[in-house]
């Protein structure tokens, strides 16, 4: 028995495996450390790589995260731009380069690599006559040197996997794309393949360069086991996405908020505490403009103390502009998939309008309606003669006794009118005697 048992553990210890890591979606912080551990992970047990991408492109620094992982796998890694319909536009143009071996299944494009915080409505400089045709001219001096280290950076992935470094300068200077086929064609990438046992197939004795040495693929056999996302991945994609991070700082600090202006509630404290410490570690995670995050707080606080100092909206429309600005400008709505969701924020910014609305109606409301308390409420009130009187009267005035003074006489029981309260005398008036209809 103990026999069989080893040679099942050995013939498992042996047995030949590709792993197979999903990349889908918005290149962020999240999907970069899932695929960083995945790629550690694999280098321990796998022949193989494959990672299969459909992605937009995402955040640079993840996406250099994500690159130099590549580049340091003992373990060759396979770019494949999959399934059919799939694309690796920016971001993903730069990964495929740096895979050992660079693959893409029919009706799949990739391309488009030009980096997004330049501005797509910035003027565009005096052509010198030497760009090549289809290059767009950078602006300024931040522009050009944005542009042309990301050239370097996709030439130099372009050189050490012996790919075309022309095209890959027009996909980032001219945002230029490939479908599948002409990029096989362009010597862009290495195969075509419709799925993954096709890929396997055509990989079986290719060779490529990996740590320095050549290695020749053996993909013959190979089992293939896919990478599945663990709990605390998921977390991360789903807190690291935009307008969940915004979503939740804008709960903690509305929580915050309702707990002060509500001592001991204690529930919006609570939940506007943990909002807000994961919302700030999400902002901490992504590329934030800190400029829009403190334009958002200040214009919540703006609309708050318009409860506490009415001042007929002045304080409400200038803290509401300056949170939908703020909002517009917290993340870079150029790079896909890494923005907030515009109908969120023109929601808030509608909701935050009505209250101003409210705020200043309410304000208004109060203003016209007759003093409630005070010697001013007294005025117009009526009050009862508790006897007949000439000039010194005594007055019954809301169950109280006053003494008053009259400038005609009162007889038991008519009514008169507080005119002025002078000290602890009212001046009143009489009232004019009612008609009985007989």
């Amino acid at each position: 028995m103990a026999a069989c048992l080893a040679v099942i553990s050995r013939a498992a210890s042996t047995e030949r495996v590709a792993t197979l890591i999903e990349l889908n979606g918005p290149i962020g912080p999240a999907m970069s450390r899932f695929v960083e551990r995945s790629l550690q992970a694999a280098a321990g047990d796998s022949t193989l790589v494959i990672l299969q991408m459909d992605t937009p492109g995402g955040l640079d620094t993840a996406m250099r995260d994500i690159i130099k992982a590549i580049l340091a796998s003992p373990v060759p890694v396979v770019g494949y731009v999959a399934p059919a319909g799939a694309r690796a536009a920016s971001a993903g143009t730069y990964i495929l380069y740096a895979s050992h071996v660079a693959a893409m299944a029919p009706a799949t494009n990739l391309g488009a690599a030009t980096p997004v915080s330049l501005g797509p409505s910035a003027p565009a400089a005096t052509p010198s006559g030497d760009e090549k045709p289809g290059t767009e001219v950078p602006a300024d001096a931040h522009e050009r040197k944005a542009v042309n280290d990301a050239v370097a950076y996709i030439r130099s992935l372009a050189q050490l996997r012996s790919r075309n470094a022309e095209w890959a300068e027009q996909a980032v200077r001219g945002a230029v794309s490939l479908s599948a086929t002409d990029a096989l064609a362009q010597h862009v990438i290495d195969v075509v393949a419709p799925d993954v046992p096709d890929l396997l197939a055509q990989l079986n004795g290719r060779k490529c360069l990996v740590a320095g040495r050549e290695v020749t693929l053996n993909t013959a056999s190979l089992s293939v086991r896919r990478t599945v996302t663990d709990w605390r991945t998921r977390v991360l994609l789903v807190i690291t996405h935009p307008t969940i991070a915004y979503g939740l700082l804008l709960i903690g600090i509305y929580g915050l908020l309702l707990e002060g202006y509500n001592p001991g509630v204690v529930l919006p404290g609570v939940v506007g505490a943990i909002s807000l410490l994961l919302g700030l570690y999400a902002l901490q995670l992504l590329a934030v403009n800190y400029a829009g995050l403190a334009l958002i707080v200040l214009g919540i606080g703006l609309i708050a103390a318009e409860f506490f100092m009415p001042a007929y909206g002045s304080l409400g429309v200038g803290g509401l502009l300056a949170f939908v600005i703020g909002s517009v400008m917290l993340f870079d709505s150029r790079v896909p998939g890494m923005q907030v969701a515009l109908p969120v924020v023109v929601g808030l910014g509608l909701a935050g309008g009505a209250i101003v609305i409210g705020i200043v109606w309410l304000a208004a409301r109060a203003r016209a309606r007759p003093v409630a308390s005070g010697v001013e409420s007294m005025i117009g009130a009526i009050v009862e003669a508790t006897r007949d009187c000439e000039e010194q009267c005594v007055v019954r005035y809301g169950g109280e006794l006053w003494n008053a003074r009259t400038g005609a006489p009162l007889r038991a029981g008519q009514r008169a009118r507080i005119i002025k309260v002078d000290g602890l005398t009212l001046l009143v008036e009489p009232q004019p005697a009612r008609k009985e209809i007989v």
